[in-house]
């Protein structure tokens, strides 16, 4: 988040896609450029609420619920769906963010790491998320890169 002078706001440590950038449809990278937060999802719920499908499935995440999927890419607490604005890159096609379902969203604190680890989206410590989720109107920009 950035001021009205170009300053961040806020510092959040994240987590990107093991297989580094990308913009392809089934290519399990995060995409880079110009993103709109395009949907939210899961206000006023608690922390570590799992999602699947986008949908909260009245679960709350615990390790011990976490041993019983190893491996599995846990999506909590709360989500930014994220859409391209830059068409041809990672708007439209099979490049569209989109479509692509990613998002910015919380994920076991526990094996939380600031590295690659997931699966093309941008992964959260989940009072980070859920105070980002507060704090960020629909249709807010983001931006990707490599740095």
């Amino acid at each position: 988040m950035l001021d009205d002078h170009g300053r961040p706001l806020r510092h959040y440590a994240v987590s990107t896609a093991a297989r580094g950038a990308g913009e392809r449809a089934g290519s399990l990278c995060t995409p880079r450029g110009r993103h709109l937060v395009r949907a939210k999802i899961g206000a006023g719920l608690p922390l570590n609420t799992v999602f699947v499908g986008r949908r909260p499935t009245g679960e709350i995440y615990t390790p011990e619920l976490g041993r019983t999927a190893p491996g599995r890419d846990w999506i909590l607490t709360r989500i930014l769906w994220l859409s391209g604005q830059e068409p041809g890159f990672n708007r439209l096609g099979p490049c569209d963010t989109m479509r692509r379902y990613i998002y910015i969203h919380g994920t076991p604190d526990e094996g939380f790491e600031q590295a690659p680890r997931s699966h093309g989206c941008v992964r959260m410590r989940n009072r980070d998320v859920a105070e980002l989720f507060d704090l960020v109107p629909p249709y807010t920009p983001v931006t990707i890169t490599e740095d």
